[in-house]
């Protein structure tokens, strides 16, 4: 006669950063009948999967167990990679997720007949759409704020270095054979790059008022 393992039912907590707390995820999950002792915390970005505490409660994680999170961006931030996670925890290793902030996020099984991995699945696909629009939107935002800064005359990046008092005597006596251009950079304190560059405007300037 086969023993059956009895089912367990885990938590996860996360926050971003150290000095952020847990205690309303730990809360929540103690309410809900999470032992305490089998909650798993990171203190760690939701990027990607890569938190020790995580990794530690997956891989104890069988077949009929329940994983309890009090909101799906614990899990992560990423909703490409949570359903790619989500479906590792649920198809390949069989156990049940449950998100405490979202009802429809429960893979359990109900009793309508229709389960709970179903119904998840297309939520978090919904979730997924939802999450690319908003990124493309903010991409599209950026871009438009950009350019229209731009025609306002705004410039990003570095501000270039301005020419020093000494500039057009080093460019004369460049120009006129002097001294090389190392030597002319040198003495206004700037790289020959930069020198150049400064020529090479000044030439753009007297093409454009000729």
């Amino acid at each position: 006669m086969t023993q059956t393992i009895a089912q367990k039912m885990y938590g996860y907590a996360r926050v971003s950063s150290k000095d952020q707390h847990l205690d309303r995820q730990l809360a929540a999950l103690e309410q809900f009948g999470v032992e305490p002792s089998l909650v798993y915390a990171d203190k760690a970005s939701g990027k990607d999967f890569n938190r020790p505490e995580y990794q530690k409660l997956v891989a104890r994680l069988r077949k009929g167990d329940v994983l309890v999170v009090k909101s799906i961006d614990r899990l992560g931030r990423n909703y490409d990679e949570v359903i790619e996670e989500w479906r590792r925890i649920t198809k390949d290793r069989g156990a049940n997720v449950v998100v405490l902030d979202m009802p429809l996020l429960d893979t359990r099984e109900r009793q309508d007949g229709i389960t709970g991995v179903f119904i998840a699945d297309l939520v978090l696909q919904l979730l997924s759409y939802v999450a690319q629009i908003e990124r493309e939107s903010i991409k599209q935002r950026q871009a438009e704020g950009i350019a229209a800064a731009q025609a306002r005359g705004v410039r990003f990046g570095r501000p270039r270095k301005r020419r020093p008092a000494s500039y057009s005597e080093a460019r004369r006596s460049f120009q006129e054979g002097r001294i090389t251009r190392k030597q002319a950079a040198a003495c206004l304190k700037v790289s020959p790059s930069t020198f150049d560059r400064w020529i090479r405007e000044d030439d753009d300037q007297v093409k454009e008022s000729a």
